[in-house]
């Protein structure tokens, strides 16, 4: 026992009388117009889920890429691309180009994580051609710096 201290500080209570710890986790990815997701994508994820494979080419970096995007990389090198506008469906032969990107990512168990007072949150960040941006936390605009701080001391962020 440390001295100076109370035995009851280093006492533990039963397994049986403490209350389970349910972490926060990403419960789903929805993209649309991001890079090479120019259909309305969604990806749902369970607790546990700790990779997402598929064959090269099938947009598993760009999925990483809409996460960092989401919670506020600013840099478009990061994100692969030369400049934001990179970011937004250019279109192709047979499809044409969109004329926004978004991506969100749904937060599941966080009430007890985050300063919030819901049990689902949901980030959104959406870049116009015009070059605007939005971000949007549970479809209510804010600023950068909302999500930032309702991150703070989580471990999530865009690095």
């Amino acid at each position: 026992m440390e001295a100076g201290y109370p035995e009851t500080l280093f006492r533990r209570k039963p397994a049986a009388l403490q209350e389970p710890v349910i972490p926060m986790y990403l419960k789903r990815i929805e993209i649309c117009g991001f890079k090479s997701f120019v259909d309305s994508t969604i990806l749902e994820l369970t607790p546990g889920i700790a990779s997402i494979i598929g064959p090269n080419g099938c947009g598993k970096s760009n999925v990483l890429d809409a996460v960092r995007w989401v919670l506020g990389e600013q840099n478009p090198r990061v994100l692969r691309a030369d400049k934001m506008a990179d970011l937004i469906w250019a279109g192709s032969s047979t499809r044409k180009a969109t004329s926004f990107a978004e991506a969100t990512l749904i937060f599941a168990d966080c009430d007890k994580v985050l300063s919030m007072d819901f049990h689902e949150i949901a980030i959104t960040r959406r870049l116009y051609r015009t070059g605007e941006s939005e971000y949007l936390i549970n479809k209510a605009v804010c600023r950068l710096k909302d999500i930032e701080s309702l991150f703070m001391d989580t471990g999530l962020g865009p690095h």
